[in-house]
């Protein structure tokens, strides 16, 4: 029996939110602790199972800022191989309005702080950034790339007997 040659491994890529949040021409981010290291961060997390892409990006943004957000818009999908551990990433990364502080709520494990930086400031801390995804994602967001979020669309599962 002869054996063919090994199917090629299936890529399954995490599935991550981030959101770019403006205020007064300063944008939303965090210091989280990734390995030992001090980062720089949007908002960002995993999409929970059974969640959609813009619960996921209001959760993380406020479970790692303690700011309550609005999306106004879909700025780009990224995808991205981590070199640290060869870890495929799909980025969906949202545009977003502050709406209002929680004073006083626990931020997520890992997470120092949330900080409001303007580019510069930003870019002055290249060397900090958790991955080419922020500054890239602050620099599409400038351009002005913008996708409806109505671009994103749930299909549920189809009702039984159909």
């Amino acid at each position: 029996m002869a054996v063919g040659p090994e199917p090629a491994p299936i890529l399954r890529p995490a599935v991550t939110v981030a959101t770019v949040v403006e205020r007064d021409g300063r944008f939303l981010y965090v210091e989280e602790l990734i390995r030992g290291q001090l980062v720089i961060n949007q908002p960002a997390g995993h999409l929970d199972p059974g969640e959609t892409l813009v619960d996921a990006a209001i959760r993380e943004t406020l479970e790692e800022t303690a700011w309550q957000v609005q999306l106004q818009a879909l700025v780009a999908v990224y995808q991205w191989r981590n070199p640290i551990d060869n870890g495929d990433v799909v980025r969906f990364t949202f545009a977003a309005v502050p709406l209002a502080e929680l004073p006083g709520r626990t931020l997520d494990t890992g997470i120092e702080r949330a900080v409001w930086l303007d580019r510069a400031e930003l870019v002055a801390q290249t060397a900090r950034l958790r991955s080419p995804l922020v500054l890239r994602s602050l620099d599409d967001y400038l351009a002005g790339m913008r996708i409806p979020l109505s671009a994103l669309r749930l299909v549920e599962p189809a009702a039984a007997g159909r």
